[in-house]
């Protein structure tokens, strides 16, 4: 979905640049009153590199604070009302889709899933990261993969899934498990370019190109519909992986 300068023959979507663009994360830098302009000025530069070639989805990660509910410092009507704003204002700016990613708190993700879907009329996507532990995988707040999926699509996501966190194998694992639980609805996956690592004092993504292509196909027939690359994915993986995707197209 997304690192690409080749829409023609890479991606057919393409994602923001509003990850952050919420009032609680703009409030640091005391621009908590220019959600709209940011996130309407986002939408537009999107729009204008896809020049027609892929379709343009509105980002909106987490708030970066926790529910008071789950031990933290902010209610679900504050929650409800920065993510509206920033809904609307991608929606506004004309985003195809909106594409709630890196969720790891439940209450959180329902929020904005229900801020995005009144606040606008394009689809709402929502995803969320994992990590493998002793009790398989769960987001930092304990969400098991399957019940992400069940209530996000239950809340009203058009598309469920997973961005971040993982290497392409453990998402094929999450997927299996996400399809499962949510048999009828589409399924986003956004594999990391593998775990990061530090090697001379940078941060590197090792996963190439062809090894994330070499497990597209276990992927989808794991469930998902929708694949793409998220942290240390550069244009040529994006292109390696809608290879492998259209030509498990052309095939079915």
């Amino acid at each position: 979905m997304v690192n690409t300068n080749s829409f023609g023959s890479n991606s057919y979507m393409v994602t923001t640049n509003s990850f952050g663009a919420n009032s609680f994360k703009l409030r640091a830098y005391g621009l908590a009153d220019r959600v709209r302009e940011f996130n309407r000025a986002a939408a537009a530069l999107a729009r204008e590199a896809a020049d027609g070639k892929a379709s343009v989805a509105g980002s909106m990660g987490p708030t970066g604070h926790i529910l008071e509910e789950e031990g933290g410092d902010v209610s679900a009507a504050q929650l409800y009302e920065s993510f509206a704003g920033q809904a609307a204002a991608l929606a506004e700016s004309g985003a195809d889709a909106i594409c709630i990613e890196t969720m790891s708190s439940l209450r959180e993700a329902l929020e904005a899933i229900r801020a995005a879907k009144e606040n606008g009329n394009a689809p709402v996507m929502c995803t969320f990261t994992f990590e493998s532990g002793l009790k398989g995988f769960r987001t930092m707040m304990g969400v098991r993969p399957d019940r992400a999926a069940k209530e996000a699509a239950a809340a009203g996501a058009d598309i469920v899934g997973a961005n971040c966190g993982n290497g392409i194998a453990n998402m094929i694992a999450i997927a299996g498990q996400m399809r499962a639980a949510a048999p009828s609805t589409p399924l986003l996956i956004q594999a990391n370019a593998g775990v990061p690592v530090v090697e001379d004092g940078k941060t590197v993504f090792k996963e190439t190109p062809e090894y994330m292509a070499s497990r597209v196909a276990e992927l989808v027939a794991a469930g998902a519909n929708i694949v793409g690359g998220c942290c240390g994915t550069t244009p040529a993986h994006i292109a390696a992986i809608a290879a492998v995707v259209r030509g498990l197209r052309a095939t079915a």
